[in-house]
């Protein structure tokens, strides 16, 4: 797909799914629920969604956003994967 093919997100984005993976313990679901207050204030807590794996190591962890735009996104992103904690970001 190029580009010009690729699916557009029109701002503001309502129920936009931030799915964040990692080590499954409180300090990861803290770090998440923490950049997510900060970056997208008012997000509905009711519709977290949180799994683990099967061997209970690993936790994804689904929040849904007001996407409000690129720069808000980027900086959700880059704040999660700084963390030792996270191993991927969608």
């Amino acid at each position: 797909m190029t580009e010009k093919d690729a699916p557009k997100i029109e701002f503001p984005c309502p129920d936009y799914p931030v799915k964040v993976m990692g080590e499954a313990n409180d300090e990861m679901t803290a770090l998440v629920m923490e950049v997510m207050t900060l970056e997208a204030p008012g997000f509905d807590r009711q519709k977290i969604t949180v799994k683990g794996s099967s061997k209970g190591r690993f936790q994804s962890i689904t929040v849904f956003i007001t996407a409000t735009g690129v720069p808000q996104l980027e900086r959700i992103h880059q704040t999660l994967v700084a963390s030792p904690l996270i191993k991927l970001v969608l």
